[in-house]
């Protein structure tokens, strides 16, 4: 019971120090933003070349600096990606403008790197460095152009609002999932993750789409319909990249991706969900907001 007790109050206390990094990241300013989700970006990188070098003995033949020159391109599109008024640097300079530069200066060099590792890299460990960069670089630059949108649906410049309101759906859909599932779970719902069930991940979405909707239009008069769709997405898509990353872990052999927190795991197992839905909470917001 003594350990029991020790793990849930080195969880509990790495969680709450974890939400209050998170927030201070999203809330204080665009530039807190930036620098979260580029340690984010990092830590992804990171657990992902752990987990496809246990995955592919071949891939273990990709040399570092391809490694770190595709994270290196990766910042350089994050920095493109982001809107041009919300980083401004000197003069007529901002943050999109260097980023573009960083893409030729860096993709350049990207592609001698990979025309100088050419025998050490297989089809697969290529089609896998592309995968990689469109599962993480690619996310977590549309985070950051979610960051700089000015929206009409909510009739407002939502600066944090809409990544806000996205991993506000993910958490509470997880706990959520978690709780209903615990009570009235009996159905697994996958192979994949054998503890989640049908009730747990209905109950989930079901909860989080009512207590994000009507918590973000009651509490801060945000439009309804807008948040019923982008809690929605968040909440099934987000799902969907919880089982995702379950499966890349059961075909490394770990239960963990990395610890980054103790009794909570690493980057991917904090932020798969989010890695996913991102992307689609874009779509939507780029076409009806």
């Amino acid at each position: 019971m003594a350990f029991n007790i020790a793990t849930f109050k080195t969880r509990a206390l790495s969680a709450v120090f974890f939400v209050a990094i998170m927030l201070a990241g999203l809330l204080w300013n665009q530039w807190s933003f930036l620098a979260l989700f580029l340690v984010i970006h990092t830590g992804c990188w990171w657990e992902f070349y752990k987990l496809m070098d246990k995955i592919d003995p071949k891939f273990q033949q990709v040399p570092s600096y391809l490694r770190y020159l595709l994270m290196g391109l990766g910042v350089a599109f994050i920095f493109w990606m982001s809107s041009a008024l919300s980083y401004p640097l000197w003069e007529a300079w901002n943050l999109h403008n260097l980023g573009w530069y960083m893409i030729l200066v860096i993709g350049g060099l990207t592609l001698l790197a990979g025309l100088i590792s050419f025998k050490k890299l297989t089809l697969d460990s290529v089609l896998t460095l592309i995968a990689g960069f469109l599962y993480i670089s690619l996310s977590w630059a549309l985070m950051v152009k979610l960051r700089g949108r000015i929206t009409a649906g909510f009739q407002a410049d939502l600066g944090w609002v809409l990544p806000v309101i996205l991993i506000a759906s993910i958490w509470i859909n997880d706990t959520m999932a978690y709780i209903t599932g615990s009570i009235f779970g009996r159905t697994p719902l996958s192979k994949i993750s054998p503890n989640k069930t049908w009730e747990g991940t209905i109950g989930g979405i079901i909860l989080a789409v009512m207590v994000v909707s009507y918590g973000g239009n009651g509490l801060f008069d945000l439009p309804l319909r807008p948040l019923i769709f982008v809690s929605l997405i968040a909440s099934v898509i987000g799902t969907l990249g919880d089982l995702l990353e379950s499966k890349i872990k059961r075909m490394a052999g770990v239960k963990d991706s990395g610890q980054m927190m103790p009794g909570h795991g690493g980057f991917l197992d904090r932020f798969d969900s989010l890695l996913l839905a991102t992307p689609y909470v874009w779509i939507f917001a780029d076409l009806f907001l």
